[in-house]
């Protein structure tokens, strides 16, 4: 595992932001505009499900005890989250036939969104110091012999005027090769997803002050050890084809 600077992270909307711009933008898929956070209005389709999970995913005494299942309204996808959390769907304009899901923690805090139906195409054009905090491989949504991974990273960009920008520290599902030597690509959590692609993941900011949250507590491996970090990695990890 390579670790280089310490990072913190901004909004969710600012790691997709980084990834896009330093990598080029996501390709839309059908009914979508040129941004995986901004698309078409959804076809009509069956009620997402949300129900108690008999044998949650990585369930053990270091994570939340009581957790449900979501499923996509599509029926395809689904995950493990804790029953206190709360899941809005439709979180805005999904592409279309696709799915736009955020997660909030029970204090109202935004952890996660998961996005379907997204085509991405990137194009390194920077390079930047880098840090992998934790990694996991996903088996369940391996497609054509690939086999995407959860990933905990950061990313520093020095020449960044908003100190905010400067560091950033994001978690989620990635297709992306894994970084190698000194230097990587902006960081681009989306994974190969059928018909195109698909992103699910949040970024970590300890400034946030959501729930009454102190900021500025925790570096990332501090985090890494905090009930919500844990929580947010099985939530992740979980996703799955629903059938």
């Amino acid at each position: 595992m390579h670790r280089s600077a310490l990072s913190v992270a901004t909004s969710g909307a600012f790691f997709l932001a980084l990834a896009l711009s330093a990598c080029g933008q996501a390709t839309p898929g059908p009914g979508s505009t040129s941004s995986p956070t901004a698309s078409s209005a959804t076809t009509a389709t069956p009620t997402a499900t949300m129900s108690p999970s008999a044998s949650a995913t990585g369930t053990s005494a270091s994570t939340s005890a009581s957790w449900s299942k979501f499923t996509t309204k599509d029926g395809k996808l689904s995950f493990d989250y804790p029953s206190t959390w709360t899941i809005k769907d439709p979180a805005g304009t999904a592409p279309e036939g696709g799915s736009f899901v955020t997660v909030s923690t029970d204090k109202g805090k935004q952890v996660a969104t998961l996005r379907t139906n997204v085509v991405t195409g990137s194009e390194c054009t920077k390079k930047h110091p880098y840090s992998v905090l934790d990694t996991q491989p996903l088996p369940a949504l391996a497609q054509a012999g690939a086999t995407p991974r959860f990933t905990f990273e950061s990313r520093m960009d020095s020449s960044a005027k908003d100190p905010a920008k400067m560091n950033v520290l994001a978690y989620g599902i990635t297709s992306a090769p894994e970084p190698a030597g000194p230097d990587a690509c902006p960081i681009f959590h989306f994974f190969t997803w059928p018909p195109s692609g698909a992103m699910f993941g949040g970024a970590y900011n300890p400034m946030d002050t959501t729930g009454g949250g102190m900021p500025g507590v925790d570096t990332p491996e501090a985090y890494m050890q905090t009930q919500e970090y844990k929580d947010i990695k099985r939530m992740i990890t979980s996703l799955k084809p629903a059938s």
